[in-house]
């Protein structure tokens, strides 16, 4: 095994070293790396979590998966580093050829050592670079099983900037890991500066998410009808099977690739369920509801939420698996996408439109929106993949009516409703039934409650000034309300305030976690909210209060994109 101490001045090591600049740091920089977030490509199993590497201990010790090249383990520092000193303390099973490289955005890496000739044992490495991330990149094992290291420590001082350099430099994008672009736990994507997330190691936060998804899986992803479906069954819903669930379903296990190894196999039969079941009115979109049979009823036309999110869905499929297997993700996303801009939303106000079956002939109807369907997350997404800059309209639509509606309706709540109509002139809450029912359609309700997460989502991953605002403006009223006790967020709100029924529901208190982590000081509220998450086990009854709470998990833990 060898068991070396490595120096940057070592002869067998200088022809492999490359140094994102000339200067040598202080050897007696600090170590900065010590319980700071960190994550992996891959964990070979439970105790071999990533954090296991940065917490001070040669007892515990990350892991990847078996057999697999290339693997890699990341180290957020928090802010741009200057890095002098990197100590690796491999277990038996090393790396043959391996990378160290700094990142200021954890998306482009800069190579500041690298060799073909490792050993195991430690590698204390003097060299010099800047970043925020930095990352050991194993290209090549050492031995038939994985990487592991005991401990993984960085050394520096912090303000450093991005150092220019006059000697040559490797840059790359993350690769894939295990066939993934981009795994449970690797958070590619930084959130905009200043966002909160639960206090504890990343490690943690991902191991607590994962035994959620393990009992929410359990409970509501079935294969009730042959055919190699999959569904999300849905038993508090109007229908066994409704188009909402399965929207929920495929961005859901997108997401948790990497932590679940059957995550392909159930995105793909939710995605060849969701083509036997298309609408009537545009084939590219859901029929709404199936019965115990999964047979199409109630008409066989969409619902806007499900498609939005099948939609979103393909997109995090493609981004994760790429379209060249069995079905054309990216493809199948563009015709949904399409789809979602032809008939589900309103060629006259670019508003969101409730489903496919509503037209002019119903003025009430066809000027009327569900605010939970506005996820401006979404839209850039579609923006994307479209290259559509009507999207970009749509979604500046959908956010100026948020702020008309919290402005004029709930200026001390910043609550919105479940329907609005008149969008055609002055947009106001649904008065009477919109679509479900005359007492609450107006107010804060079960379509509604998802608006805090909805609107945070895009409000902490972007930074978008009116998301922010919209957001923080539901996290001051709601914190306040309850004097920063989760407990009493009520079931139902009317937009000033005023509690509809009693008890608890995670549909309720969980969205407004997001919203917490836009607002610098809400750290003990979102702390309070992740633990009443954790305290509230999977009702098997409600596949809608679960399958929301799952989502907020994954978007407070940094765990959320945009493809």
């Amino acid at each position: 095994m060898g068991g070396r101490t490595t120096a940057f001045g070592a002869a067998g090591l200088v022809l492999g070293l490359l140094v994102a600049g000339t200067t040598i740091a202080s050897a007696a920089d600090p170590l900065v790396s010590r319980d700071k977030a960190v994550t992996a490509s891959s964990v070979e199993g439970s105790g071999f979590e990533a954090g296991k590497a940065v917490d001070g201990s040669t007892s515990t010790r990350w892991a990847s998966v078996e057999g697999h090249d290339p693997e890699w383990l990341r180290v957020d520092l928090g802010s741009v580093h200057t890095i002098s000193r990197v100590k690796l303390n491999w277990e038996a099973a090393y790396a043959r050829s391996y990378r160290v490289q700094t990142s200021p955005d954890g998306s482009a890496w800069t190579d500041v050592y690298s060799t073909s000739a490792g050993d195991g044992g430690i590698d204390d490495l003097t060299l010099s670079g800047s970043g925020r991330y930095v990352r050991v990149h194993g290209t090549a094992r050492g031995t038939a099983y994985g990487y592991s290291l005991w401990e993984f420590e960085v050394y520096g001082v912090g303000g450093g900037t991005p150092t220019t350099t006059t000697t040559p430099t490797t840059t790359t994008t993350t690769p894939p890991s295990s066939g993934l672009g981009y795994p449970f736990g690797s958070r590619q994507t930084p959130y905009a500066a200043g966002i909160l997330r639960p206090s504890g190691s990343t490690s943690s936060l991902d191991a607590q998410i994962i035994e959620y998804y393990k009992k929410w899986k359990a409970a509501f992803v079935k294969q009730n009808c042959g055919n190699g479906w999959y569904e999300i069954i849905s038993p508090d819903a109007d229908h066994p099977y409704v188009a909402e669930a399965q929207g929920y379903g495929m961005v859901i296990t997108a997401q948790m690739a990497g932590a679940d190894p059957d995550a392909k196999k159930i995105f793909d039969g939710l995605l060849k369920y969701k083509l036997a079941h298309p609408s009537v009115n545009n084939p590219d979109l859901l029929a709404a509801e199936q019965d115990t049979s999964c047979k199409s009823v109630s008409g066989s036309d969409s619902a806007t939420d499900g498609d939005m999110d099948t939609a979103y869905g393909l997109l995090l499929a493609d981004r994760q698996w790429g379209s060249t297997g069995t079905y054309n993700y990216k493809q199948l996303a563009v015709r949904n996408v399409n789809a979602i801009k032809k008939s589900l939303v309103n060629p006259n106000t670019n508003l969101l439109l409730m489903g496919d079956w509503s037209n002019s002939g119903n003025s009430r109807q066809y000027y009327g929106s569900r605010s939970s369907d506005w996820m401006s997350d979404h839209f850039r997404a579609f923006r994307k993949a479209t290259g559509d800059s009507a999207w970009d309209t749509i979604r500046t639509k959908h956010q100026d009516v948020i702020a008309t509606l919290q402005s004029k309706y709930a200026p001390s709540t910043g609550l919105l409703p479940d329907f609005v109509q008149d969008t055609n002139s002055t947009v106001k809450p649904a008065v009477g039934e919109m679509l479900e029912r005359a007492d609450t359609d107006g107010k804060y309700w079960y379509n509604a409650c998802r608006d805090p997460w909805r609107i945070g989502a895009d409000a902490a991953l972007t930074g978008d000034t009116k998301s922010l605002a919209a957001a923080r403006k539901m996290n001051s009223w709601i914190k306040g309300k309850t004097g920063g006790d989760p407990n009493k967020i009520a079931v139902g709100y009317s937009l000033g305030g005023t509690q509809i029924e009693s008890g608890s529901d995670a549909a309720f208190f969980a969205p407004f976690a997001v919203a917490a982590t836009t607002d610098a000081g809400s750290q003990a509220w979102l702390d309070a909210l992740w633990n009443k998450m954790l305290n509230t086990p999977v009702d098997t009854n409600t596949y809608f209060g679960a399958s929301i709470q799952l989502q907020v998990m994954i978007t407070v833990s940094g765990n959320h994109w945009i493809p």
